[in-house]
């Protein structure tokens, strides 16, 4: 099982990924060794995932999410696939 996810700094920035171990991957966010978030600011929160069976589909969604330049629209978009709101 895959997810694309999104996250939420206190910046009021976001972040579009997706991974096959969301608990791994938001702890490796959080402790700030992925530089793309660095810039979120000092608390993050997930905002939205969205699972899908394989991981390059998940990639595709992610790709065509960071496509759009409006996390509103990408967060929009990820509700009206049915996806978990988590906050």
């Amino acid at each position: 099982m895959a997810r694309v996810y999104m996250l939420r700094g206190t910046s009021g920035r976001y972040y579009i990924g997706s991974t096959t171990d969301l608990d791994r991957r938001l702890k490796q966010h959080r402790q700030g060794s992925t530089y793309s978030t660095r810039r979120l600011g000092s608390t993050l929160e997930l905002a939205a995932y969205f699972e899908l069976a394989t991981l390059s589909e998940a990639r595709a969604m992610e790709r065509e999410l960071k496509r759009k330049k409006n996390p509103q629209l990408a967060l929009f978009l990820l509700d009206q696939r049915r996806v978990t709101v988590v906050g």
